[in-house]
This record gives structure tokens, C-alpha cells and sequence, in this order.
């Protein structure tokens, strides 16, 4: 059977070509992709474009683009059987997250890719990255369905789940990490899925739903040696602020002196949710482990586990954007509702 891929380019390395003339980079027509990287002809599959006018930078991404992009592949999610979204590098995760959020019941595979280097040099990772990205998509097990029903990164031979990446190289081919949860799949001379961690539906034929209410009245908050209170203060006083998400030390801990945990008791105590997750880039927070991590628990504080950053702030935009109630979201935020953390 045919298998048929929407190729969706919003922006990013990947799309630039070399003037031949100025040696300037600019973005090429992805109508006449099949010209620029011809080896995608050999797969037989129909594999359509469609590229945001203008393209956006990923610098500039904003939680309306994401808006924008699940509206799109819900309009054409019955017309196809996988999805290859081309973004740029530097906020992929952030929208691979928020993506993984906005689509529920989601029962085909929406894979993002991008590139170090120009599809258009030489020597790209973008040919690689995108021609697998696409053969992932498409492919379908023995009783046709999708091998990776979920949303995911596919970067430099491995793919992982979305939700649990974070771009950790500027310079290396291989820019992203999951560090608290193994690939979902690795490319070789064969594609070997670890289906034992890929997100299955509980029953398949459901139709997919997309959530398009956000709610960014959110901060990053990250503790430091010489954060004052002053600064805290500053933070928690925001007009409108429902949430902060709070970058601790190690296994969730933070600094014991009053004019900390006072001011923590003082958010919870105006009604802003306090979400605890670790600077680490591997590992959990256990605010049972410490008595720094149990003081915040008793002032309020909601454990994000193994959480990214990235995941965490999305989680929040999605979860407040459809709650008014802080406890409905303090108890959703302690689910694994995506695959996003590491517990049932």
C-alpha cells in the first residue's frame, strides 16, 4: 500500500540553501523538495509540503504558532498516514512538548526534525535526518498500524520521545538528550523500535482531539548561590502570574533559610502553583529525600519528578489553560498524562 507523509516546514537550518551568487543562506521552495534530496523518491510514498509563509526562526517561536500547527494537523490528519514537521534546533523540544500536550488521542506518528548544517552543503546531517524522519513516519507494523504513534525527535540516528528531549549541543551533529528515558528507536543499518517504550493507544479508531486554550502566565524560576529575596519577591508579585516553575539543586532541593521558604508559602498562599523540578540533567525530584526538599513540600510545593524544563513549562501552559481550579491542576501535573515523567 502507498503510504502517504505530510511534510510541514516552518523554518530552521534545515531549509537553507546557498545562494550561489552571494553565498548567503535563504530558504528553498520545499514544493521542489523531491529535487533537492531525490533519494526520497525510491521510498514510493506520496509525500506532499506545506511550508509556514513566513518561515518562522525558532528563536521566535510562540505559544500561537503551536496553536497554528496542531490546527494544521488536525485539518489533514485523515488524509495521511504520518506527519515530518522541519523546525529549527533551538526550540524544538519546547514545541515537540507542547505538541505531545495539544494532541490527544493522537494514533499516528508526528516526528520533528532539523539539521546542524543546510540541507543545500555538502556535508549536512539534514539529508539523513529528514529521509529517516520520513521512512519513521510511514512505517506501520504487521497489522498496519504506526510503529510510533506519538509525537518525537528524530536527530542523528536515535529517535526519542518528544517530550523527553532537550537540546544540549550547539556545535555536535547529535544536538539532543533524553536523558531520563531511553530512545524509542535506533537507526543503523536497520531501524530497531524499542516498542516496549513507545506510546500505544489503550484502544485504537478513537478521533484525535486538539487542545488550542494556553495559559503562559507562567515563570522559570532557577535557584542559585546569591538569589535574594528581593528577587524572589520581584518573581512571585507578578500581576497575573499562576504558576512558577522552580529549577532546584539535585534531588529538589533549595536554600533553608526563612526568607526562602517564606517567600515560597507566600505564592502558594496567593494561589500560584509552585512546580519543583532539578537543574540535572538526569535524574528526579525526591522532596522526601532531603529536609530542604521536605520543607517545600509541606509549604506546597508540587513535585515534576524527571520532568524536562521544557516539558514542564508546557505542561503547565496546557494543564492552566484548561483549568481554572489549581487543585484539578496540581493533581494533573503529578500524572504521567504524555509519557513526560516517570510514574503510572
Amino acid at each position: 500500500m502507498n503510504r502517504s507523509i505530510l511534510l510541514i516546514y516552518t523554518g530552521g537550518t534545515i531549509g537553507m540553501k546557498q545562494d550561489p551568487e552571494t553565498s548567503a543562506l535563504k530558504p528553498f521552495n520545499f514544493k521542489h523538495i523531491l529535487d533537492e534530496v531525490p533519494e526520497l523518491k525510491k521510498f514510493g510514498y506520496k509525500i506532499d509540503s506545506y511550508s509556514f509563509d513566513p518561515v518562522i526562526d525558532s528563536s521566535d517561536i510562540e505559544p500561537r504558532f503551536w496553536v497554528d500547527l496542531v490546527r494544521l494537523l488536525k485539518e489533514h490528519y485523515q488524509a495521511y498516514d504520518g506527519f515530518v514537521i522541519l523546525h529549527g534546533t533551538d526550540t524544538m523540544s519546547f514545541t515537540a512538548s507542547a505538541l505531545s500536550f495539544m494532541l490527544e488521542d493522537l494514533e499516528k506518528p508526528v516526528v520533528l526534525t532539523g539539521s546542524q548544517l543546510p540541507i543545500g552543503m555538502l556535508r549536512t546531517d539534514g539529508k539523513e535526518n529528514l529521509i529517516s524522519s520520513i521512512e519513521i513516519a510511514a512505517a506501520k507494523d504487521s497489522r498496519g498500524r504506526p510503529m510510533v504513534p506519538e509525537v518525537c525527535i528524530y536527530f542523528e540516528s536515535q529517535l526519542y520521545r518528544g517530550n523527553r528531549t532537550t537540546k544540549y549541543s550547539a556545535e555536535n551533529f547529535r544536538a539532543f538528550k533524553s536523558a531520563n528515558y531511553p530512545v524509542l528507536a535506533d537507526v543503523g543499518i536497520h531501524i530497531k523500535y524499542n516498542t516496549s517504550l513507545i506510546n500505544y493507544p489503550h484502544s485504537w479508531g478513537r478521533p484525535l482531539k486538539i487542545h488550542t486554550e494556553l495559559n503562559t502566565d507562567v515563570v522559570i524560576l532557577k535557584i542559585f548561590p546569591g538569589l535574594k529575596k528581593e528577587m524572589m519577591d520581584a518573581v512571585v508579585d507578578i500581576p497575573g502570574l499562576r504558576a512558577i516553575v522552580l529549577e532546584t539543586f539535585g534531588s529538589g532541593n533549595a536554600p533553608t533559610g526563612e526568607w526562602f521558604t517564606g517567600t515560597i508559602k507566600r505564592a502558594v498562599g496567593k494561589g500560584i502553583i509552585v512546580l519543583n523540578i532539578t537543574q540535572c540533567h538526569a535524574g528526579s525530584v525526591d522532596m522526601d529525600a532531603y529536609a530542604t526538599g521536605k520543607a517545600l513540600k509541606e509549604e506546597g510545593v508540587v513535585s515534576g519528578y524527571d520532568s524536562t524544563t521544557e516539558a514542564a513549562l508546557t505542561k503547565l501552559f496546557f494543564l492552566l489553560g484548561q483549568n481554572t481550579d489549581n487543585l484539578c491542576v496540581k493533581s494533573l501535573l503529578e500524572k504521567n498524562l504524555r509519557g513526560e515523567i516517570s510514574i503510572s
